[in-house]
């Protein structure tokens, strides 16, 4: 992945909003929105060797709760799964932002 090869783009608050609603109108009441993690998963996964970016893998815990599974990837974009890989985010329901544009 070079550095003019960015993933990912910044988008509007309205657009984000449309497109979370869009995803909540698909789930059950209770059902996974969102998962928050802490900087230092991320920073630790970012500082390893030949780290470039990461990716994110939708999945579900075994009491089927909906989470992430995040791993580095490398300059050709491969997963980095000899290094860190990080899971046991906290799920909204529970840990959630109060009410806003992305949430509700």
């Amino acid at each position: 992945m070079s550095t003019n090869d960015q993933m990912g783009e910044f988008i509007t608050l309205d657009e984000a909003s449309q497109m979370t609603a869009s995803y909540r109108a698909t789930i059950q009441p209770g059902d996974t929105i969102a998962v928050a993690g802490s900087r230092e998963i991320f920073d630790q996964i970012l500082a390893q060797s030949g780290c470039q970016g990461l990716r994110m893998y939708f999945a579900i815990e075994p009491d089927g709760t909906k989470t992430l599974v995040v791993v580095g990837i490398d300059s050709a974009e491969n997963d980095m799964t000899t290094g860190l890989i990080a899971e046991k985010f906290g799920p909204c329901p529970k840990r959630c932002s109060p009410k806003n544009a992305l949430n509700s």
